[in-house]
């Protein structure tokens, strides 16, 4: 008999697992060697003094095999919105009905926070993620541009001078 796994709010605890599941995310997305991120940025920005996101966990048994995680941002034509950063399920887990799970977790936790608006990004060649999404609803936007500043392009940022 397999036992239904259980969602639940992520713990500090989960962290490790969910680095690894961020990784595992990377290499989908073509991206193996984009991760910067490290456990002890994780341990300081989601359970430091000023928590900056949340996520909740898919577990199997002893095993987390899905990830969502999210922040708070705000929208200054709608007010409060969820960001929904990630959501991963991993490859022997999907096709299970298990990111449905999580991210219906999210709409609840929008929901409960009173968000405006709930966002988030999907690669264009994406396929199975971008038709998940569609068939929860969901308007897949094609006139909004990413901007982004890496971590380089900060640190070498040269504000005017008045």
């Amino acid at each position: 008999m397999t036992l239904s796994p259980i969602l639940r709010r992520g713990q500090e605890t989960d962290l490790p697992r969910v680095l690894a599941l961020i990784q595992e995310l990377a290499v989908y997305e073509r991206a193996p060697d984009a991760v910067t991120n490290t456990l002890e940025m994780m341990q300081r920005d989601g359970f430091g003094p000023a928590p900056i996101f949340g996520f909740f966990v898919l577990e199997s048994g002893a095993d987390i095999i899905g990830l969502a995680l999210f922040y708070t941002a705000y929208s200054t034509w709608k007010g409060r919105m969820l960001f929904l950063e990630d959501l991963v399920v991993t490859e022997a887990a999907r096709r299970g009905g298990y990111g449905r799970l999580l991210f219906d977790a999210v709409v609840g936790e929008a929901q409960r926070t009173g968000a405006q608006r709930m966002k988030w990004q999907v690669l264009d060649w994406n396929e199975p993620a971008i038709a998940f999404y569609k068939k929860l609803g969901a308007n897949i936007e094609s006139e909004w541009l990413n901007g982004n500043l890496t971590a380089e392009d900060l640190a070498n940022y040269q504000p005017v001078k008045s």
